[in-house]
């Protein structure tokens, strides 16, 4: 369930892994932003890693950062 309605949805690829499950990813357009995962996903994204393709969704307010969603629905 997203937090905004509005909130936008896209692929991104993960570039580095940093501290408290939260991930620096690229996006296809080239912007780089800070993602996170949410609190009860996290034990199923212990798996992820740099390289990896996730989906993101983004605020419309911030677009520095977002949350990683649909963790098994992208793989590589």
């Amino acid at each position: 369930m997203s937090r905004y309605k509005d909130a936008f949805k896209v692929e991104g690829v993960i570039i580095a892994a940093l501290p408290r499950m939260r991930f620096r990813v690229e996006l296809p357009n080239g912007h780089r932003l800070l993602a996170h995962v949410p609190r009860r996903q996290q034990i199923e994204a212990e798996g992820l890693a740099v390289g990896q393709r996730v989906a993101i969704e983004i605020s419309p307010f911030d677009l520095s950062k977002g949350s990683i969603t649909d963790l098994e629905k992208v793989k590589t």
